[in-house]
This record gives C-alpha cells, sequence and structure tokens, in this order.
C-alpha cells in the first residue's frame, strides 16, 4: 500500500475533461478538511497525556512525534491553499478552456497530486507511530506508578 493516489493510473490527468479533474480536487480538498480534523485530534491525545508523563525518556518520545504533527498540520495548511488556487485555476479553464496553457496546467495538477499523496503517507506513518507511542508510554508510565505505591 505504497500509492496513495485516488485517480485511475496511466494517462488520466492528460486524458480526461477539467470537470472531472475539478471534481477530483474537490475530493482532495475534502480530504485534507479531514486530516486537519484528524491531526487537531492527535494534537490533543498527545496534550492530554504528556501531563502525567513522569520519564524523560518517554517525554522526549511523545515530543518528538507531537513535533512531527504540528509540522504535518502546517503542510496540510499549506496543500489546502495550493487547492484552493488548483480549484480556483480548474474554474477558470472550465469557463475559458483555450485561454490557458493545458498541459502545464496538467503538469501542476499531477505535482499537486504528488504532493498529497507523499502528504497522506507521511501523516498515516506518523500517526501509526503516536499511536505506538502512546500505547508504549501509557503501559510504562502505569508500571512506573504501581511501583511507586
Amino acid at each position: 500500500m505504497t500509492d496513495y493516489r485516488t485517480r485511475p493510473k496511466a494517462d488520466f490527468i492528460h486524458q480526461t475533461d477539467w470537470k472531472e479533474l475539478y471534481v477530483l480536487t474537490n475530493h482532495w480538498k475534502s480530504d485534507l478538511l479531514f486530516y486537519i480534523d484528524d491531526l487537531k485530534f492527535l494534537h490533543h491525545l498527545i496534550d492530554k497525556y504528556f501531563i502525567w508523563m513522569t520519564k524523560k525518556d518517554n517525554l522526549d518520545k511523545v515530543q518528538k512525534i507531537g513535533a512531527s504533527i504540528l509540522k504535518d498540520t502546517e503542510e496540510c495548511n499549506l496543500l489546502l491553499k495550493k487547492t484552493d488556487k488548483h480549484l480556483t485555476h480548474l474554474s477558470s479553464l472550465i469557463e475559458e478552456p483555450l485561454k490557458h496553457n493545458s498541459g502545464e496546467f496538467r503538469d501542476e495538477h499531477q505535482e499537486l497530486e504528488d504532493e498529497i499523496a507523499f502528504f497522506v503517507k507521511k501523516v498515516r506513518e506518523n500517526r501509526k507511530e503516536l499511536f505506538t507511542i502512546t500505547e508504549r508510554v501509557l503501559e510504562s508510565e502505569q508500571l512506573a506508578n504501581l511501583m511507586e505505591k
């Protein structure tokens, strides 16, 4: 599962019409808006459990993944801006198809798709790492608290 594209393979971008690319781009925007909420949840999860940690090693691990989540949030916001700008370009192309360089635009479309696919892959990896770390940290902190009693 290394390919996170949401379009058919082959030459889809260069063969399809503007309206289909517009629908696909709106789908990307919807996904990115979901990731904004998901990243907020993950950040909240870190904040909630961070205050209960007592071991320095655990604190360091959680701080590192927290920084990755903040970076993902910034990247997601940038991708949302790019996607909105791209949707504006697509609207213009739908209204006046002969006025713009379609090959250049389709290359830009593919580049944006690649950026989003890479972002999704990275967020999924960070999410998995966060849950793994959280599980280990909670177990070790719980064990440390039980031993103190």
